[in-house]
């Protein structure tokens, strides 16, 4: 099988005709068995796959675009590899709809960090494509949607969004701008704030996971 990502894969524990699919995108410099780590904690429902992202950072690290440093420490991201990412991951998704039995109307992303960046592009480019959106410890760039976003439809997005109040890679600040700017866009949004660092709390998941439970 020879799909545009690498990816790992649980199946669903209740087989329907069609199940619906969470797909899990990792942060920078990590690599798919990260965050499925806690599949098994996911609904039993869901077919589980973990993508590894396209650029190899060497050593089982990869990305989904680069962060490069200026002479002045500035980072900054490389936004033509991200909407290479973007493209890759939507068409990974209609490949996955084609290979196994994937419910097309009930697809969720799971995303952490440049993961969680990735997965907002995803949407707002894709929003036909995807139908809920976990977004964990990352932000909106509205820099690496696609440049005709504003006349798709989001009626059938949701989104939940959580940060880190300590995030000491992503400023908390930057995640803070993003609920707003989706309701904008009419997208239904839930916002959640955890008392840890960059990484997922206790808390966070299983908010989360109630989340996609109630939305079914």
């Amino acid at each position: 099988m020879n799909l545009s990502l690498e990816f790992k894969i649980r199946e669903p524990k209740v087989k329907l005709e069609k199940n619906p699919l969470l797909l899990l995108l990792h942060g920078y410099g990590s690599n798919e068995a990260d965050l499925f780590s806690f599949a098994e904690e996911l609904p039993d429902n869901y077919y589980i796959i973990s993508a590894r992202a396209p650029y190899d950072m060497q050593y089982g690290s990869y990305a989904w675009y680069a962060i490069n440093f200026d002479a002045d420490q500035n980072k900054f991201s490389d936004n033509e590899q991200a909407k290479t990412s973007r493209d890759l991951i939507a068409t990974f998704i209609d490949e996955l709809i084609q290979t196994y039995p994937i419910d097309a109307n009930n697809v969720s992303l799971i995303g952490f960090s440049q993961g969680s960046i990735l997965s907002y592009a995803v949407a707002l480019s894709y929003p036909e494509k995807v139908q809920k959106v976990v977004a964990m410890s990352g932000y909106l760039n509205l820099d690496i949607v696609t440049e005709d976003y504003l006349k798709n439809t989001f009626n059938n997005l949701k989104i939940f969004a959580s940060h880190g109040t300590v995030d000491q890679v992503i400023p908390v600040e930057w995640a803070r701008k993003t609920p707003a700017i989706l309701e904008n866009l009419g997208i239904a949004v839930t916002y959640k704030e955890y008392p840890v660092g960059h990484g997922v709390a206790p808390q966070n998941f299983y908010d989360f996971n109630n989340w996609l439970l109630v939305q079914r």
